[in-house]
């Protein structure tokens, strides 16, 4: 009997991170990375800075992710790549396990173990993100990366910034390198933000959705997940 076309594609399953699979945000692993700054000045400051600028962190994320991305990892201008790196291991251990939904990590497993390449795509910084990816069991990561010259962070992230349509760019190009299937992929995400990286594939997942996502599922019978309660997401209505 010969398999499938479904059987026999690669398939891939591509998760956000914030809000997907942990509480945690670009915006609180900074704030926690800058309090652990070897200076106890450059500390208050950095973290006082940080605080002081959530509102608008908050309405730039509501007119556009990709610009508060540029904005926001401006706050990253003066770090050192080496001390940077040096937080990731400790970022995972301190602060990002404690964040992690309660079935996120069992999730990620059970889809590997459907046979599923597992591929973790955030608008998170590769060297925050890293450790994490390798926590929760990810194949690969997409990541945006900050720019270093003479091993100091300029505050730019280095292109393509990974955010809305760029994540689905890159999804398409990592799924083409490796010969995946998007029609028979999946895709998890919690934000209305996302809605491009969801319809890219062919089994959109609104995990632990915003209220827009979730409406948007419910219209285009998408399957709901609570990772925070669930392993399994209800899925949607077919009629």
């Amino acid at each position: 009997m010969q398999p499938s076309i479904q059987e026999s594609a690669a398939r891939a399953a591509f998760y956000d991170f914030d809000g997907t699979l942990v509480t945690g945000n670009v915006v609180s692993r900074y704030a926690w990375l800058a309090r652990r700054h070897p200076s106890t000045a450059v500390a208050t400051w950095r973290f006082a800075k940080a605080v002081a600028g959530i509102p608008l962190w908050l309405s730039l994320d509501a007119v556009s992710r990709r610009l508060f991305n540029v904005v926001f990892f401006r706050q990253y201008r003066g770090l050192t790549e080496e001390w940077l790196r040096s937080q990731g291991q400790a970022l995972l251990e301190l602060e990002i396990k404690r964040q992690q939904f309660q079935f996120a990590k069992e999730r990620v497993a059970l889809d590997k173990t459907a046979g599923y390449h597992t591929i973790l795509v955030t608008g998170g910084l590769d060297f925050a993100i890293g450790p994490a990816a390798a926590y929760f069991g990810f194949d690969a990561i997409l990541a945006n990366r900050l720019v270093f010259e003479d091993g100091v962070a300029t505050g730019r992230v280095a292109p393509p910034l990974l955010a809305g349509l760029e994540k689905v760019k890159a999804i398409q190009a990592f799924a083409d390198h490796r010969g995946f299937d998007l029609g028979v992929s999946r895709a998890y995400s919690d934000s209305f933000s996302d809605l491009p990286m969801l319809q890219a594939v062919g089994e959109p997942i609104a995990t632990n959705p915003d209220t827009r996502l979730r409406k948007t599922a419910l219209e285009k019978n998408w399957a709901v997940l609570d990772l925070a309660c669930s392993l399994h997401p209800i899925p949607g209505s077919r009629g």
